[in-house]
């Protein structure tokens, strides 16, 4: 494989990292310290085409590569995960979703503002009891003929209270299993739809995550993607591609708390050298970039054999499994190289630290890369 990068992935990698520094850095202490969405950073994200980067030009769409869609994440996610797993929804899960698997019709509707970032979407898989196990899926969505009525709980939305457009799947004929399941786009001004109180987590403090509660929402059938029992089958496919985004956010908080160890080493003194001179440093920063240069190729791989439209989904989870245990270990080694200071927040890497945990926990935990990867390789 050829991972040397075109003069238009360079391009897109240097915007995405002059915006991180110049738009996200300037107050990302404070948005997570106050549990702030950021709002205005995400419409000038929409507005640069960070928001439906792999869209269609003809959808509003910047009609990009998944390669160049990783390198936007890193750059985005070294500053401010919160924005960037905003990002990686909207792409990854509604965007793409919808532009594979949606009607000429409901791209028109709803792919031609959720790609310009002028709406935000959001992906509606999670409920209390069903986060790993997404085949046992409590809300309901009954089949009326012309529409359906929507009932239940989802947990652990992102973008939650600031999207516009929800991708929700629901169970129609419990009978069928996982085969009775469907996707459904569903507005947020549809009476009986209501947002939860805001989740205060540990990490990406400035991510918009709420539950959400539907009581009897009327959803036009025109709304459902494919056919009758597809839900399932599209969110898998969806967040196989989503995996990709993750890993990439996975990489650019490993990336970012790296770089920021490096600077601190070479010019923090310690018995009367900069602590990069002792070798103990030394070998932490060796390790460090080591496993980074291998979760990127990993990435780069699962972006390429989506790009080629060959069976990606070992690799995405592969990327995913790797890069956010390299972003648990690296965020913990460059707290560790800041000493004292490493536990303060002005210093960043204590909020990376945080940040990176979430990317061994959503959109497939750990363990399920585990399995996806295992049930590949025994086929």
């Amino acid at each position: 494989m050829n991972f040397d990068l075109t003069e238009e992935h360079i391009a897109v990698r240097d915007a995405a990292r002059d915006f991180a520094n110049t738009e996200l850095l300037p107050g990302v202490i404070e948005r997570d310290q106050k549990q702030q969405f950021p709002a205005e950073q995400i419409k000038k994200m929409g507005a640069l085409g960070f928001m439906g980067m792999m869209t269609d030009p003809k959808y509003n769409g910047g009609g990009m590569d998944t390669v160049s869609y990783v390198l936007a994440m890193e750059e985005i996610s070294k500053i401010d995960a919160s924005a960037s797993v905003c990002m990686s929804v909207n792409n990854s899960l509604v965007c793409w979703g919808l532009e594979k698997y949606g009607t000429e019709e409901q791209k028109q509707k709803y792919l031609t503002s959720l790609s310009t970032g002028e709406k935000i979407g959001a992906f509606c898989l999670s409920e209390p009891e069903a986060g790993s196990d997404a085949t046992s899926q409590r809300t309901t969505a009954e089949d009326k003929g012309d529409h359906y009525i929507l009932n239940g709980t989802k947990n652990w939305i992102t973008n939650g209270n600031s999207a516009s457009v929800y991708l929700v799947i629901a169970q129609t004929n419990p009978e069928k299993g996982h085969k009775g399941i469907n996707a459904l786009i569903v507005e947020k001004d549809t009476p009986g739809f209501v947002v939860g109180k805001k989740e205060d987590k540990l990490g990406i403090r400035g991510s918009d995550t709420h539950s959400i509660m539907f009581t009897d929402v009327k959803v036009p059938k025109e709304n459902r993607i494919g056919e009758d029992g597809f839900g399932f089958k599209f969110a898998m496919s969806t967040l196989n591609g989503g995996r990709i985004g993750i890993a990439a956010q996975a990489l650019g908080i490993a990336s970012g708390a790296y770089e920021l160890a490096l600077k601190y080493s070479k010019e923090r003194k310690a018995f009367g050298v900069e602590i990069a001179k002792h070798q103990a440093i030394q070998f932490k920063l060796a390790d460090m970039a080591t496993k980074i240069e291998a979760a990127r190729l990993l990435c780069m791989q699962a972006a390429l054999l989506k790009d080629q439209k060959k069976d990606f989904g070992k690799y995405s989870a592969m990327a995913k499994l790797y890069a956010s245990q390299t972003a648990m270990e690296v965020t913990v080694e460059a707290v560790q190289v800041h000493g004292g200071y490493g536990y303060v927040k002005e210093y960043h890497v204590e909020r990376l630290m945080r940040d990176a945990k979430i990317t061994q926990i959503y959109e497939g935990t750990s363990e399920i890369q585990k399995i996806v990867i295992s049930r590949e390789l025994l086929k």
